[in-house]
C-alpha cells in the first residue's frame, strides 16, 4: 500500500556560531513559513547553533531554547521537523539530528555516525543505528557523511524506514566556483534512493562559515526511483516543497557472503585490458604492445582466474551489486578488484558503478551486457577507460596504492566506517 506526504527541504544560508543568537529568529521565520503546508520539514546539518563550533563550550540552554522554539511551530502546524543540531550529554558531543513529532514531542535522534574531517575535534561518534517513528512514518535519519556509507542507509530501511532523511553540510573544495560540487549531493543522494527504493530528503547550507568552509548548497528531494523532484541552487538560501509516495515494499538484497581473507596484491600498478565482448585469437601479442599485463571478457573465467592469483578480484551480478551491502564482505576481504557483469539500463549502470567504486575505495569493471560494452571505474569514482564503437579492447592502469588509500579526508577512514557499522550491526566478518 502506497500514500503521499509533502515533505520541505529548507536551504539556510551559513552563518558563523558566533552569530547564531541573531540568525536563528530568521531560521524560526522560514520553518514557520514553510511548515504551513508540510507534513514533514528538514533543516540542515549544525542548524543549532553552528557547524563549525570550535573549542568553546556548547550553551546546552541555547541549544534547548532553539530545539523549544521549533517544536513549539511543529505543535502548531502539526508538522514533523528535524534539525541537525549539536547535543552534549554524558560528558561528550554528538553531531545530532533532532526529530520533533508532529505534537511538538521529541520523536528520537540520529547521532552521525561516520565523522568527516574537523567533525572528530569536538564531536563523539553515534552509537546508535535505528529506524525515528513519527506520525507521518518512520524515517531513516542520516548526517551528512553518513551518507557516503552504503551500509548505513540499508540499515536503516531494513529497520522499517519509509524514507531517508537528511541534514546536511555537503562541503566544497571550490575546484571550480561556476559549479560547486560535493560527490553526495550530485550522485550519492540518487543512488541511496534508488538502491533502497524509498525517497531521500536533504537540506543543505549554502555560502560559508568562518570563511574556510564553504557549501554547495544543492538541498535536494529525490523520489523512490532515484529521480530529483526538486533541488535548490549553489548560492541562496531557498526553500523545495514536493510531494513524495512512500511504499511499503522493502528492496530484495542478496544473500550474506563471508569471502576468505585475501592478502595478495601486486606491489606496483598493473596494466589491464577490457573487451565487452570476446577477446580476439590474438590477445596475447596486442597485451604485449600495450605493455598491459591481464585481460578480461565476459564469459572468459580462465583469464579472470590468471588475473586473481596477481591480484584478489570477485566476480559478481546485478542482485549483489544492487544490495547497497553486498560488495562491503569483499573490501574488508581484502579484495581490490570486483567484476560485475549487468543488464542494468542507463543511466544506473554508470551511477551505480562509480557510487560503488568510491563509496569502496576498489576498482569496479563493467561488463554491460545489453550494449556489449565494457568500462573501467577507479577508487575515486571515476570512469578511466571504456569501449565503444570499433574501439573493443581498452586497457586502464590497477594501482594497488589507491585500493588501500582509504581515508578520504583527515582522519576519516572509509575502512574503519565500515568495520563500525558493521559491528553496529552485526553483520558478519
Amino acid at each position: 500500500m502506497s500514500r503521499s506526504i509533502s515533505v520541505a527541504a529548507v536551504q539556510l544560508q551559513a552563518r558563523d556560531r558566533g552569530d547564531f543568537s541573531s540568525a536563528f529568529v530568521g531560521i524560526l521565520d522560514a520553518v514557520a513559513r514553510a511548515s504551513r503546508d508540510a507534513d514533514l520539514l528538514v533543516l540542515p546539518e549544525g542548524t543549532i547553533p553552528g557547524y563549525v563550533l570550535g573549542h568553546d563550550p556548547l550553551d546546552a540552554r541555547q541549544v534547548d531554547d532553539a530545539i523549544a522554539g521549533l517544536a513549539k511551530i511543529a505543535r502548531a502546524t502539526e508538522t514533523v521537523i528535524v534539525v541537525g543540531a549539536a547535543i552534549a550529554e554524558r560528558g561528550a558531543q554528538r553531531n545530532g539530528a533532532i526529530v520533533i513529532d508532529a505534537d511538538g514531542s521529541l520523536a528520537g535522534r540520529a547521532d552521525k555516525l561516520f565523522l568527516w574531517h574537523f567533525d572528530r575535534r569536538w564531536f563523539a561518534g553515534g552509537e546508535r543505528l535505528a529506524a525515528v517513528r513519527t506520525s507521518v512514518g518512520s524515517l531513516g535519519v542520516l548526517v551528512c557523511a553518513d551518507g557516503r556509507l552504503p551500509t548505513i542507509s540499508r540499515a536503516l530501511v531494513d529497520d522499517g524506514a519509509d524514507l531517508l532523511v537528511m541534514p546536511t553540510a555537503w562541503v566544497t573544495s571550490g575546484r571550480d566556483p561556476r559549479a560547486l560540487e560535493n560527490v553526495q549531493a550530485d550522485l550519492l543522494a540518487r543512488v541511496r534512493a534508488y538502491e533502497n527504493r524509498v525517497p531521500f530528503v536533504a537540506a543543505n547550507k549554502c555560502g560559508s562559515e568562518l570563511g574556510m568552509v564553504a557549501y554547495c548548497g544543492k538541498s535536494q528531494i529525490v523520489d523512490a526511483g532515484g529521480e530529483i523532484v526538486a533541488i535548490a541552487g549553489e548560492r541562496r538560501p531557498e526553500t523545495l516543497r514536493a510531494l513524495l509516495t512512500l511504499e511499503s515494499e522493502r528492496p530484495a538484497r542478496a544473500q550474506p557472503v563471508a569471502p576468505a581473507p585475501r592478502a595478495s596484491s601486486p606491489g606496483v600498478p598493473l596494466r589491464i585490458a577490457i573487451a565487452g565482448e570476446s577477446l580476439p585469437a590474438d590477445v596475447d601479442s596486442r597485451l604485449e604492445m600495450l605493455d598491459d599485463a591481464y585481460a578480461i571478457a565476459p564469459g572468459d573465467s580462465q583469464r579472470l582466474e590468471m588475473l586473481d592469483r596477481a591480484l584478489p578480484a570477485a566476480a559478481v551480478g546485478d542482485e549483489r551489486v544492487l544490495d547497497p551491502a553486498g560488495l562491503v564482505p569483499y573490501r574488508r576481504a581484502g579484495y581490490g578488484l570486483i567484476v560485475w557483469s549487468s543488464d542494468l539500463p542507463e543511466p544506473w549502470l554508470e551511477h551505480i558503478a562509480r557510487a560503488r567504486a568510491l563509496e569502496l575505495r576498489v576498482y569496479l569493471v563493467v561488463f554491460d551486457r545489453t550494449r556489449g560494452r565494457a568500462f573501467a571505474v577507479d577508487p575515486d569514482g571515476t570512469i578511466v577507460a571504456g569501449t565503444f564503437d570499433d574501439f573493443r579492447l581498452a586497457s586502464f592502469t590497477y594501482d594497488p596504492r589507491k585500493t588501500r588509500e582509504t581515508t578520504v579526508a583527515p582522519g576519516t577512514d572509509v575502512a574503519e566506517g565500515l568495520e563500525r557499522i558493521a559491528a553496529l550491526t552485526g553483520a558478519r566478518a
